[in-house]
């Protein structure tokens, strides 16, 4: 990480850690003690500042509201088997930020801003990360728009913040999946590969309507001919034909580039299968099912982790998987929660200590 720096923090006068159920814990509704904040105007970024979790105030005209100007990331801190606190590979996540606010034409957030105020916040409140396999500590920086104006420009002043939230599994059961035909994610030119709020709000229609039918989320397809394949609502995808695994590739801008995507090829390949990122059609996903070539399918995400497919449906043919037979993904599964617990060596240097 950076060196210090000396980041203005004013703590809580008493925690709300003791009120905490950490055998439920719901994603995204609890949060820790304390919030990282950070302001942009005039050119530059102040310095930030750690404080109480707390509302924030703002007129009702601010761009972000009316102009979705807004991105986050989404990023987890680990206890290992000793009681230590890392982040999973944060300097991928700040990469992957500026280049979404980039994209929306917003400033880039410092290092010294994102990834040292984000390890002196997790520091905090390392109390909070979940001593439990397949709990975590989510972190989610955000940054939005923050002018009071109306007018379709980008902004001049931004707020950049983090918050904590302790979570379980996200999934906790296999999924159910719905290939999607009638609404459109991304498309070559947009901003399918930032990673922003306008994205998930476009997104949510179709997911109620998966929901509706009994489906969990929805398999995204591409906006032309809706047979190509691109993400599923908040993971990626990966297909396994055999030894042979495949994922829709990056090359046209319509899927998120998955920090654990990443993760999981480069543990794929280390493993010894052939991964091929590539663009891959529906019907070679129903013909390698047919056949019996198509053995598992499974998501990654920050957020998901691995997870298991255990039924994928296109139009009227339905899918369905032993996911208790599934040998790939709970391989690849394991070896990167052994690495996170510290339990298997940290070749890559994924993991930053708090």
């Amino acid at each position: 990480m950076m060196e210090t720096m000396d980041i203005p923090v004013t703590r809580v006068k008493r925690s709300r850690l003791a009120e905490m159920d950490f055998e439920h814990l719901p994603f995204g509704k609890y949060f820790s003690d304390h919030m990282l904040e950070a302001d942009y105007a005039d050119g530059i970024w102040r310095l930030a500042s750690i404080k109480p979790y707390q509302p924030i105030s703002f007129e009702p005209s601010i761009m972000a509201l009316h102009y979705g100007q807004a991105i986050f990331e989404g990023i987890k801190a680990y206890r290992n088997k000793n009681g230590g606190a890392f982040i999973f590979r944060p300097y991928d996540n700040f990469k992957r930020f500026n280049i979404s606010a980039e994209r929306m034409e917003m400033p880039a957030v410092p290092e010294d801003i994102f990834l040292e105020g984000m390890r002196q916040l997790v520091a905090l409140d390392k109390e909070w990360i979940p001593a439990k396999e397949d709990y975590s500590l989510y972190i989610r920086p955000f940054m939005f728009a923050t002018d009071a104006a109306l007018g379709v420009k980008p902004s001049s002043t931004y707020k950049f913040m983090i918050l904590l939230s302790p979570t379980g599994p996200y999934y906790a059961a296999p999924m159910k999946i719905y290939v999607e035909e009638k609404y459109t994610r991304a498309a070559p030119g947009g901003v399918g590969f930032a990673k922003n709020a306008g994205n998930y709000g476009a997104s949510l229609k179709a997911s109620v309507e998966a929901r509706s039918q009994g489906y969990d989320q929805v398999l995204w397809t591409d906006a032309f001919e809706h047979k190509w394949l691109q993400e599923v609502g908040t993971m990626n995808v990966f297909f396994v034909f055999d030894k042979t695994v495949v994922t829709p590739s990056l090359d046209e801008g319509t899927i998120l580039a998955g920090v654990t995507r990443d993760s999981v090829i480069t543990e794929l390949r280390e493993q010894g299968y052939a991964v091929e990122e590539r663009r891959i059609n529906v019907d070679e996903v129903v013909s390698g099912h047919r056949s019996g070539k198509l053995t598992e399918i499974f998501g990654s995400g920050t957020a998901a982790t691995i997870s298991y497919i255990k039924e994928l449906k296109y139009r009227d043919y339905i899918m369905t998987f032993d996911t208790s037979a599934f040998k790939t993904s709970p391989a690849i599964k394991k070896i990167l929660t052994e690495i996170r617990e510290g339990k298997r060596p940290d070749t890559h240097g994924w993991l930053v200590k708090v």
